[in-house]
Parts: C-alpha cells; sequence; structure tokens
C-alpha cells in the first residue's frame, strides 16, 4: 500500500454533502460579506503587485498605480457602500496610520470591521522564523487596538503567505479567524498545537478581483457578471440543500475604483442589495462568532 501524503493537519476531509444543518441569523442560509483589501507598498523597495510593465526600483509606474486606490479609489468605493448600506471586512496594512489615517477613520466610522492584513503588502511572513512572525501578528493587533480602539479578531496574510505555525501563532496572539485558506464554501474549525479556537472563514480566490482583473485579464463587466452568478447560484444551493453557505468578494481599490470598473461594480453590488432578504449581509467577524455560538461538535 502506498503511503498518504503528507498533510496540514488542521482539519478532516469532510465533503459537502455529509454536514451538520444549521442556519445563519433570522434563519438565512447565505451568508455574503466585502473584503475590502485597503494596502500599503513601500516605496522602492520589497514586493508590489505588479499592474503594469515593471521596472527596476523605484517602480514609479507600479507604485502610483496601487497609490491610486488609497488616494481616490477607496473614497470611491466607500461612497457606493453606503449608497447601499453594505458592511465591509476592511483589510488593513496597519502601515496606513501614518500613511493615510483619514481612510482608516473613514473605515471605523463607517462602522467596518478592522482586519489585520500585516503591516504592509512590500512583505510577507511566509519564510519568517517563529518569533518574527509572532512579533508581526501581536504588533498588528496592538496598533489596531491603540489607533482604532477595535480589537483585531480576523487575520489575513499578506500575499496569503503563511509558515507552518501561522495558525498556532494566530490563535495565541487572540485572533478567532483566519482568511488565508479558500477550501470551502462553509467556515471550518482549525485545529492548533495550543487547543485554542480557530476559525477558518472562507475568502475567495475566484471572486476576487486580482485574479481575475490582473492575472486572468478579465473585463470588469464579466467581473460584475461573475458576482452576480454566484449570488443567484449559492442561493439556489442553499434552497436545494438547506445548508448556510458563506460567499466572500475580494476587492482592491486600485482596480474596482477606477471609474469605469466601479460603474460594473455597481451594477453587481445593487444586485446583492437587492436580494437583502434573503441574504445575511455581514462581516467575516460576524460569520466567526456566529459559528462559536452553535456548538457542532464537527465542521
Amino acid at each position: 500500500m502506498l503511503n498518504p501524503l503528507p498533510t496540514h493537519g488542521r482539519f478532516h476531509y469532510r465533503p459537502i454533502t455529509r454536514r451538520p444543518r444549521w442556519t445563519w441569523p433570522n434563519e438565512k442560509r447565505l451568508a455574503i460579506y466585502l473584503g475590502f483589501n485597503v494596502e500599503h507598498f513601500a516605496f522602492g523597495e520589497g514586493l508590489g503587485a505588479a499592474l503594469g510593465p515593471v521596472s527596476p526600483e523605484p517602480d514609479v509606474l507600479n507604485y502610483s498605480w496601487r497609490e491610486y486606490g488609497n488616494r481616490v479609489g477607496a473614497w470611491r468605493c466607500l461612497e457606493l457602500f453606503d449608497d447601499l448600506g453594505l458592511p465591509t471586512g476592511a483589510l488593513i496594512n496597519t502601515s496606513l496610520y501614518q500613511h493615510c489615517p483619514e481612510l482608516v477613520a473613514a473605515l471605523l466610522a463607517r462602522g467596518d470591521e478592522l482586519i489585520g492584513h500585516g503591516h504592509t503588502n512590500a512583505e510577507r511572513q511566509g519564510g519568517w522564523d517563529e518569533t518574527r512572525e509572532a512579533a508581526l501578528l501581536a504588533a498588528c493587533r496592538d496598533e489596531i487596538q491603540a489607533r482604532s480602539g477595535r480589537q483585531a479578531t480576523g487575520w489575513l496574510s499578506p500575499w496569503i503567505s503563511e509558515s507552518r505555525l501561522t495558525p498556532d501563532l494566530l490563535a495565541e496572539a487572540g485572533y478567532r479567524y483566519t482568511l488565508d485558506w479558500s477550501h470551502d464554501d462553509q467556515p471550518t474549525r482549525m485545529r492548533t498545537r495550543s487547543g485554542r479556537p480557530l476559525w477558518s472563514i472562507p475568502y475567495p480566490q475566484e471572486l476576487n478581483d486580482i485574479p481575475m482583473l490582473v492575472a486572468r485579464q478579465m473585463d470588469a463587466k464579466d467581473f460584475a457578471r461573475m458576482i452576480v452568478d454566484n449570488v443567484d447560484e449559492m442561493l439556489a444551493q442553499t434552497e436545494r440543500h438547506d445548508q448556510a453557505l458563506v460567499m466572500g468578494v475580494a476587492l482592491h481599490p486600485y482596480l474596482v475604483g477606477q471609474p469605469y470598473r466601479l460603474r460594473h461594480l455597481r451594477r453587481a453590488l445593487t444586485h446583492i442589495a437587492e436580494r437583502r432578504s434573503e441574504i445575511w449581509l455581514c462581516t467575516p467577524g460576524q460569520i466567526a462568532s456566529h459559528m462559536e455560538t452553535l456548538q457542532i461538535v464537527d465542521i
């Protein structure tokens, strides 16, 4: 018999067809959240999302293209979210507190959830040693608490780069959930070395503007159509199988905040808002809190 392959050991395989039955608040079956990625990159060094041809540092083209999101795109998106009454889970680099504190204050004033997303997207933590990674998680947690008076209960690693210990370190730093894993349409309870609970809340790699608009070079109107189709199909699945599911939409303001893309995004989010009677419009933290109340033994 062949040997089994190495595994992460964080959770068992369990098909979607063999899960416990439960619902979201008010007996709703589909939870939808917006993951609003508000990021800052160092100028002239480190990693950077390449939207155009990469030049030697300082890469002014790509730096300024991304910075459009903080200066213009994010504000246009927040106006759209306000118009439609949509909350967000704001994934923030803590360097924003030094770079553009007005933007974090606007998120806070809206009542959005602040989610830890590293200090800057110019670096990734996956290759760091345990001490350095633990220090980053604690520093981001403490910065958000000190600057905004909010406890960051969730985390998304910059570039979704994890070490083998990241879930353990997150639980030990007091985080209650991670958005790094995209393996399911329902939350998953992860094992940690301390035994402290950590939820994996589904985070999208399909309904995500970076892989779709940049990597696959999809037009904004097609990305908007994806969102609409995903909403309608997931609602149909929840009814057919009597299951509670999660749908996230990952947005970056330097992409969807561009005017012509914003117009298509408005169409997609309006579709979501118009079906709010069937949907739990929430944040990832609210999803994690609800799962903690269910006391499901195996999920």
